[in-house]
């Protein structure tokens, strides 16, 4: 009898936990600028640090990549946050090879790898510019028996007005439009990327949103219209951050809604994955209608949600702003993000000479390993716990700033400054 009611026990605990498992994933999209060759704002990579480690994306992807090199740059930004993030394999736009073949602008994707497995990329070649397409698996209890997939699609459509321009982005979004046509209808797809489009009209966006597609993209903000130059839809306006010459990029101020993240219509109400109502942002973006024609760091722009730190660093780093949205599962990830916070931490001072010392809970022991990496995001030393208190030998670092992670458990890095 004792034995039957456990087991019964058991049993309705595991279907609570199913019946109230939900995940959420947030994900950003942001024109890097010519990243890493477009210098004119000296070390811009802190400001873009400062965004990244403000929001953690558990998706980061990204146009206007040059090379190989800022692909690593910012990977290694990102595991100074959280030492789980990895990338795709940078690939070189390959759709200019008739036209240029400059290989100048690229996108990219990024990912927490205790959230997501990436199990395939591929290219969609057009006239002008590649689109980048990743396809992810969700890291969930039941992804053997029941794989949740998400298909992530990233690109450049060709930039400036004019009926020419227009007819590019066109014929780009047909490209795309025939390769998605052998998709399953109930694909999960994330399309995210400078559109570059003024208004809805546009042919281009609305072949996206065509009923009659195979699949037809939605637009989670629900903020279709006419963008350009209309204080209406300054919510949603992603460029120009800036007014003044100097800095690269394009400057005008805010007025145009270029930088999208859109998805299938079915993660429209799709309970294993779908976006959140009403999540979809700009990063960057207090609202403000006296924003419009301004820089993106004036007084004009403030409002409660994005300080002037926050809205100083974006104007630095990108004549864009970044655009969020966040989607939910109710499925349980097989591998849980504990926060263990005041956990573990630093005894004494965090200015050290030869050790560092560490006190770890007891219930984390022989449970938890620690990863101590440099300012470049490289791995300089790991370490077992199997103690309450640790020595980490410092003797042999070279004087700078250091950052302690786990693969296991996310937390806010500790960080620690060797000074020898």
């Amino acid at each position: 009898m004792i034995k039957k009611l456990y087991l019964f026990t058991v049993a309705c605990a595991l279907m609570f936990q199913s019946l109230s498992a939900q995940e959420n994933f947030k994900l950003m999209f942001y024109n890097v600028l010519n990243f890493p060759l477009e210098d004119a704002v000296p070390n811009r990579l802190q400001y873009l640090e400062l965004v990244l480690n403000d929001y953690r994306p558990d998706l980061f992807m990204v146009c206007e990549l040059n090379n190989e090199t800022g692909a690593n740059t910012i990977l290694s930004s990102l595991q100074g946050i959280n030492s789980d993030y990895r990338s795709a394999a940078f690939e070189l736009n390959t759709s200019d090879d008739t036209i240029s073949n400059q290989n100048d602008l690229q996108q990219l994707l990024y990912y927490d790898s205790s959230k997501f497995s990436l199990e395939s990329q591929n290219i969609v070649t057009t006239i002008f510019r590649d689109f980048n397409h990743y396809k992810l698996k969700l890291n969930t209890i039941s992804q053997a028996t029941n794989p949740i997939i998400i298909d992530v699609i990233v690109c450049h459509l060709k930039a400036s007005s004019g009926t020419a321009n227009q007819a590019s982005r066109l014929e780009m979004i047909e490209d795309l439009i025939i390769y998605l046509d052998t998709f399953p209808l109930d694909s999960n797809i994330v399309l995210a990327g400078d559109f570059n489009v003024y208004t809805n009209s546009e042919p281009a966006f609305q072949r996206l949103v065509d009923t009659s597609n195979a699949i037809t993209f939605i637009d989670p903000a629900d903020r279709i219209g006419s963008w350009h130059n209309n204080t209406s839809y300054i919510d949603v306006m992603t460029q120009s951050t800036r007014t003044q010459t100097g800095f690269g990029g394009s400057t005008g101020g805010f007025d145009d809604r270029f930088d999208f993240i859109m998805t299938s219509t079915n993660m429209l109400s799709n309970p294993e994955l779908s976006f959140i109502n009403n999540s979809y942002k700009v990063y960057g973006n207090n609202a403000n209608v006296q924003c419009y024609n301004q820089s993106i760091n004036s007084s004009d722009c403030a409002g409660a949600d994005y300080s002037f730190t926050i809205r100083d660093a974006l104007h630095n780093f990108s004549d864009h702003l970044p655009v969020t949205l966040e989607l939910q599962t109710n499925q349980s990830l097989s591998l849980k993000n504990v926060l263990i916070e005041d956990n573990i931490i630093i005894l004494g001072t965090n200015s050290v000479d030869n050790i560092l010392k560490l006190k770890i809970k007891a219930s984390l022991q022989n449970s938890l390993s620690l990863s101590v990496f440099n300012n470049l995001g490289q791995v300089i030393k790991t370490i077992d716990v199997n103690n309450t208190i640790i020595h980490i030998d410092t003797s042999q670092f070279a004087n700078g700033i250091y950052y302690i992670t786990s693969s296991k458990f996310q937390f806010k890095p500790l960080k620690f400054v060797v000074t020898h």
